[in-house]
């Protein structure tokens, strides 16, 4: 699908909250509840809009959308008609909210965001923070740059994707680049070469750098590109065909043999079959598939024709959700920061897909249709998508499993009373002090929960090398939040067991600080490695018993040290993404006013910061974002001391 920056479709604003005031805290109870939900109820208007149930912290339990406030809410004082999840739900209520809107389209397009941003316990909610890679062709140049794209589209250009991962996008990138010969350097190495690249010499760059073709000859290049990628495939090949039988007639059998390798190319990449189905242009495959209360989501993408890859989804949701609820509010959810295809194909109905197909053409400006195929090669993509979402889940399922088993071997081996949730594994990294992070990784039944990582920048004051002190100030820093925002210990923010790497040392220092802390019944225990530092001789410590080895082969020993090299190696990532970022500021970032826009700008004008410190005034001033204002100021960072009257 093609999306333009010039072109980009709003959603529609809501009208101003009307909130019921919060009700003070009370005991839980179904009584209280529906008092809260009945006392709503006495100002709630009958028209479109989102509303949410708050607990006592004022965390959002459920959100829901309806075509009539009053009457959806009023549902909920039916206890009778409820089911036990929605009973939990209003004995937990203490107040609610409410945002009206124009339409119930407009409402289930607000509830979408709010359920991926609260993230409420009691809904079906699509855990996806990951943004999608995109082909970007630049607009802002003579001779357009094609690229790997994430983030928002502010750069002046078309977008083609979305990508389901980085290796599809760099996949689609080649084949364009042996294709149609297109440039994917920067603009300022572009501006500085002096002779061709080595993508030129291997063929997958035509070298507009050095003027080995004129501008029209790469525009028509670009045009080819962007004919591909909007599924015309055929008409290009037919015209490098006719282009190659010129070039023969003319005896040019050079561009004629470039034509040939273009040619098969083009053939190669556009084979059809179940993976790049003829009859789809621009759509998205959505399969669903149940097992044991449990639900896997694969969306396939097809753009222009083509399959840009695939992704697996496990929105979490109770036991009891149908299959039709799961898909309808997946896809509610999923296009709320992306821009739907025209075409759904689903594998089996969702609720209200009338409505969620109004609501994502009301996003996306245009028609988006939704429909479950039942025969021909439309069928045959919503199978093989089924079929990958069938064995995904039973992966997960199989893995699950084994998970479990380690978990409760885990919890056996060091005389744990509960069974395990979550395990909390932190390390430090850093160079003689600087750049210091702290990580903690956290793994539970399901494997490791990658979204519950979390970095800590050491503050300090800390001294260099003092992995103490580090872990002193990244454990209360921790427990020191959960405390204020998760007082309950049944809070599943609460850790079963916390990992550390280190010896008896790390031990004594971490407990005595989780001790002042108010939380030393955590089970802790610190993993060291042995005098070799060998992996499976590793000694384990815990508060009042010998430290211990396990057996090189047991199971729970390559569990715990996946752990430990999973919390080393986060913490190692975390340590040079933070050195990097410290390498590549330069002293424009301390100029006030100057952030990161004008940053580049200046940089992309001047080509370094000593060339922007050699700039005139007059210089600065010229630069696109660059007003009279700001470039005295520039001016004056680097040569303090000088007046500015009469600096040119």
């Amino acid at each position: 699908m093609m999306s333009d920056t010039q072109n980009p479709a709003a959603e529609p604003a809501p009208e101003p909250a009307d909130e019921a005031a919060p009700a003070p805290a009370r005991p839980v109870s179904i009584a209280n509840g529906v008092a809260v939900i009945e006392r709503a109820l006495e100002t709630m208007p009958l028209v479109p809009g989102v509303y949410r149930m708050l607990d006592g912290k004022g965390d959002a339990l459920y959100v829901g959308k309806a075509r009539s406030l009053g009457k959806r809410v009023h549902s909920y004082t039916q206890i009778a008609r409820l089911p036990e999840r929605l009973r939990r739900m209003v004995a937990e209520t203490i107040s609610m909210e409410i945002v009206t809107t124009h339409t119930e389209a407009e409402a289930l397009l607000l509830e979408a965001n709010l359920i991926k941003r609260l993230k409420p316990r009691f809904n079906i909610v699509l855990r996806d923070d990951k943004s999608y890679p995109w082909i970007m062709l630049t607009e802002d140049h003579d001779f357009p740059q094609v690229v790997k794209h994430r983030g928002a589209q502010t750069r002046k250009g078309t977008y083609w994707g979305p990508f389901a991962s980085a290796w599809s996008v760099n996949q689609s990138l080649t084949a364009l680049e042996r294709l149609f010969l297109l440039r994917s350097c920067t603009d300022s190495v572009f501006a500085n070469r002096a002779r061709p690249c080595l993508l030129f010499q291997i063929k997958r760059c035509s070298a507009p750098c050095v003027d080995h073709i004129s501008k029209e000859d790469y525009a028509g290049l670009v045009a080819q590109a962007k004919a591909f990628l909007s599924g015309k495939a055929a008409t290009i090949q037919q015209q490098l065909a006719s282009e190659m039988e010129q070039a023969s007639v003319a005896m040019e059998f050079e561009r004629a043999a470039t034509l040939r390798d273009r040619i098969r190319g083009l053939s190669h990449v556009q084979g059809t079959g179940i993976m790049n189905p003829a009859s789809l242009n621009d759509a998205d495959v959505v399969a669903a598939w149940q097992i044991a209360g449990q639900t896997c989501v694969q969306v396939f993408f097809v753009r222009g024709g083509h399959n840009n890859g695939n992704r697996a989804f496990y929105p979490s949701h109770t036991k009891g959700e149908e299959l039709g609820e799961v898909l309808a509010a997946f896809v509610a959810q999923f296009y709320e920061d992306k821009p739907p295809p025209p075409l759904l194909l689903l594998n089996h109905p969702p609720e209200e897909e009338a409505l969620i197909a109004e609501a994502l053409s009301l996003k996306a400006g245009r028609a988006v249709t939704i429909t479950v195929p039942q025969r021909g090669e439309k069928r045959a993509v919503v199978a093989h998508a089924e079929l990958n979402a069938r064995e995904s889940l039973e992966r997960k399922l199989a893995e699950t499993a084994g998970q479990g088993k380690l978990l409760d071997a885990t919890a056996e081996l060091f005389g744990l009373p509960t069974p395990i949730e979550r395990i909390e594994t932190y390390d430090n990294s850093h160079i003689m002090g600087t750049n210091a992070y702290g990580v903690m990784v956290v793994a539970g039944p399901e494997g490791l929960t990658k979204q519950a990582y979390r970095k800590f920048a050491i503050k300090g004051p800390v001294a260099p090398g003092d992995d103490f002190g580090m872990m002193r100030e990244v454990l209360q820093r921790r427990f020191g939040r959960a405390l204020k925002e998760h007082a309950d210990r049944d809070d599943p923010h609460w850790p079963n067991l916390v990992i550390i790497d280190g010896g008896a040392g790390q031990l004594s220092a971490a407990r005595t600080v989780m001790e002042e802390m108010g939380v030393g019944d955590i089970p802790l225990v610190a993993i060291a490695k042995g005098p070799d530092r060998n992996a499976g001789r590793e000694w384990f410590h815990r508060e009042g018993q010998a430290p211990f080895q396990l057996p090189p082969r047991d199971p729970v020993l390559y569990f715990l040290q996946r752990l430990r090299d999973e919390a080393h190696r986060f913490a190692i990532t975390t340590h040079r993404s933070g050195r990097s970022r410290e390498i590549s500021r330069s002293e424009l970032d301390e100029i006030a006013g100057i952030g990161a826009a004008r940053k580049r700008a200046l940089l992309h004008h001047f080509g370094s910061a000593r060339g922007v410190k050699q700039a005139g005034l007059h210089d600065l001033a010229a630069v696109p974002g660059i007003n009279r204002e700001t470039a005295k100021r520039v001016y004056a960072h680097f040569h303090p001391g000088v007046r500015m009257e009469g600096v040119s």
